[in-house]
Order: C-alpha cells, then structure tokens, then sequence
C-alpha cells in the first residue's frame, strides 16, 4: 500500500491487560496544488491518486471541465530547499488558451481533511460557475429505494484500505443501475469525491450524467457543490446533510438523500428521481 498506510507503536488496553503492539494507521500528508506554476491550495490527503486530486479539486472550483483543458499535472521537483522531490507538490498546467479565473490567481487555500464552506455567496458562485448541467442522461433516472439501499455495503466491501486501518473516508460512483463504475479513499471524504471526479475528468467522462454519488459521512455544502460542478445528479450520504447542502441541491436539481442506512433513508431534495411507491410522510432519521 505505499505511503497509504503507516505503522506505529501503541499501548493496547483489554479487559484490564496492558501491552504494546504496532498498529496500522492511515497516512496524512499536505499536498500542495500550484496552477501554471502559482501556488493555490494545500490539503490535508492520503497520498495515492494525487494527479487525480488536483483535477477533481480545479473542476469543483470551476477552473477545468473537460480534459482538453488539461495540458499535464506533474510533481515538482526540487519542491524542497536540499532539491528533492517530496511528492507532495503538484504542478497543473492548463491548456494553451485555457483562462486563468481571478479565483485561481487571488485566492490561496487552505483545506483540512474535513473543510466545507459555506455562505448565500458559496450558493451564487456555484450557480454562475458551473458548466455541466445536472443530467439524468438519455433517459429518466427512476430510483428504488431497494437499489440505494445495497450502495453503503457495497462501498465498505470496496474500501480496501480502510479493512486495513478503519480510518477512511470512501466515495463511490454508481451507473444508474447500481453498476460500481468506481471507488477512492482519502482521510478527508471531500478529497475521495475529488479523486472520483478528476479520475472522470482524465478520462474525459465528464460531465457524469445519470450517475449516483455516494460518500461515506455526511454530505456537507462542498461535496454538494461538488457533485453539481461534475454534472453528478444524484449525491447520497449514510449521513447527514448540512442545511446549505439542501438548498444547493433544491436549487440546482440535485438529488440529496441522507441518512442513508439499511432500508431507511432520508430524500431531501429532487424526490423525482426516486421511485416513492409507498407514498410521502414519517418522521425520516
């Protein structure tokens, strides 16, 4: 597993007996974004898709939407001061022509592995900024709740590492038929999110009409505007969703659905696509 995991001594108490073993931890280390060379954000991830991350992270900010626009991401070398390379520094290149957006050049980021934002502000930007439509595809995408229902077992069955360390946020994406189209892991769940979508934009996938979302906590305002850069319909959570995330959703046609757990499950914005047959009403989580 690489630097994706990290060994280090623990006490271990059990029933009253004290002894020490190695245990398995998650790796956390900061990696810095630079765009054409200019620093603009660092994050707090697990190292592993790393080209990825960056992508995910310029679509979520509005800066890349189709992978024409991408010339190349590479790590930077000589990133410290003795000249070696970390492998925590990226470099994006845009495309020739490809605008700089005075978001990009002015602003400088700092996320944690749990960050979000928030604000009526965060709403207009996402709004004016996004440039894929929230798309069922070809054709209506009608949801059972019996198919959402099996989406958190097969995540966790998928969650290699976290098996390992019990530490991880996954995401995965789902075709509308509850095909696993594909599966990442992070200490922060908004990078998970970030490797999915930069993987699509890589592949050139994006926008990813008529796919299903899901993240293994909650479903904050950034993994909802997220979703909606990406062109994602359908975002669900086996948690609970943050107030602006419902309005987000409301606002944009995303469907928002929470507390995700078992056969219970909470939908709180775009109910059309979710096949509703034993009628409206209950309390939810």
């Amino acid at each position: 597993m690489g630097r994706v995991t990290s060994r280090r001594r623990v006490i271990r108490i059990r029933d009253g007996a004290v002894g020490t073993r190695p245990d398995t931890l998650v790796a956390e280390e900061p990696m810095e974004i630079r765009l054409n060379g200019k620093p603009l954000a660092i994050t707090m991830r697990t190292p592993g898709d790393d080209f990825a991350l960056a992508a995910g992270f310029l679509v979520s900010e509005g800066v890349l939407a189709r992978a024409d626009e991408l010339e190349r991401i590479v790590y930077c070398a000589g990133a410290t001061e003795d000249g070696s390379n970390t492998y925590n520094v990226v470099d994006v290149r845009l495309a020739p022509g490809v605008p700089l957006p005075d978001i990009a050049l002015e602003r400088n980021v700092y996320t944690t592995s749990s960050c979000g934002l928030c604000g009526k502000a965060s709403l207009d930007a996402v709004r004016t900024t996004a440039r894929h439509p929230v798309s069922d595809g070809p054709s209506p995408m009608r949801l059972t709740p019996e198919l959402l229902a099996t989406l958190p077992g097969r995540l966790r069955e998928a969650q290699r590492v976290f098996e390992t360390t019990g530490g991880l946020h996954g995401a995965a994406l789902f075709s509308a038929d509850g095909d696993l189209l594909d599966v990442r892991e992070d200490v922060g769940r908004h990078n998970a999110v970030d490797k999915i979508i930069g993987r699509a934009l890589q592949r050139g996938l994006l926008p990813l009409s008529g796919t299903v979302l899901l993240v293994s906590g909650r479903a904050s305002f950034e993994l909802a505007q997220k979703a909606v850069m990406a062109g994602i319909p359908v975002l669900a959570a086996v948690s609970a969703p943050s107030s602006l995330a419902v309005d987000l959703a409301a606002e944009t046609g995303l469907t928002l659905v929470g507390f995700l757990r078992g056969t219970s499950m909470n939908v709180y914005a775009g109910e059309e696509r979710v096949v509703l047959d034993g009628g409206a009403g209950g309390d939810g989580a």
